[in-house]
């Protein structure tokens, strides 16, 4: 990994791999397993078959998040893999056409031409496909493509973040199940939100509506197919 310049203040940016990950495993958890609760209590109340439902949920919804969260980003992995092979054949094919590509990009952003071509040069004998994968591609080590972690990440919080609206089905008296899930669920869908909203340095307000806002929509289409169906959905 490259030295940053700014040690004592990371950018956040570094963060966006796993963040990404964690982030939709934990919002995935707690809607998908809240509404799955909530669409088979509203079709059949009786807890044996909420918590049931809950349960297989969570294991199920945790080892699809992972395999999907692998699959999606070894393809991006993929990608990036195969641009990179394609830059490191052009620098053996045609090193000066390179070094030139790579200072028409730094005179494209701000340098003059003869500085450019200088800095072309220097980062050329230096690192030639590290100063192309960063500058031409846009890769960076920090934000490359990691397949195990995105998996771990989102199959983690989902467990994490599901298994909330379950305990609070477990917890809950057989009359107000629906509403003590939902009240829950929305809580900490808030808190989730404003999690998120720290992790990535954004505004915890919106970042909370949007997730409390979906939630809950999810929450209630779920509830109202499972009434009007009398099924688990």
């Amino acid at each position: 990994m490259e030295p940053s310049a700014h040690s004592d203040d990371p950018h956040l940016v570094d963060r966006v791999g796993w963040l990404r990950a964690a982030v939709m495993g934990a919002n995935d958890g707690i809607v998908s397993v809240a509404s799955l609760i909530v669409g088979v209590a509203a079709a059949d109340p009786s807890p044996r078959a909420v918590l049931i439902a809950g349960a297989a949920g969570l294991a199920a919804g945790a080892m699809s998040m992972a395999a999907g969260e692998y699959v999606s980003v070894s393809s991006q992995a993929d990608l990036e893999n195969a641009d990179i092979a394609r830059e490191r054949q052009a620098l053996l094919d045609d090193p000066a056409g390179e070094e030139a590509e790579l200072a028409e990009i730094y005179v494209a952003r701000g340098l003059s031409e003869a500085t450019a071509r200088q800095v072309a040069r220097e980062l050329t004998e230096s690192d030639a496909l590290g100063a192309h994968v960063r500058d031409e591609l846009g890769l960076t080590e920090e934000q490359a493509a990691q397949p195990l972690l995105a998996a771990f990440a989102s199959a983690v919080t989902f467990s994490a973040f599901a298994a909330i609206p379950l305990v609070a089905a477990m917890l809950a008296p057989a009359a107000v199940l629906i509403p003590v899930v939902v009240i829950v669920t929305l809580i900490a869908l808030t808190g989730l939100g404003a999690l998120g909203a720290v992790a990535g340095g954004a505004s915890i307000g919106p970042a909370a509506l949007r997730v409390v806002v979906w939630g809950g929509l999810a929450m209630a289409v779920t509830a109202a197919v499972g009434r009007l169906f009398g099924v688990a959905v």
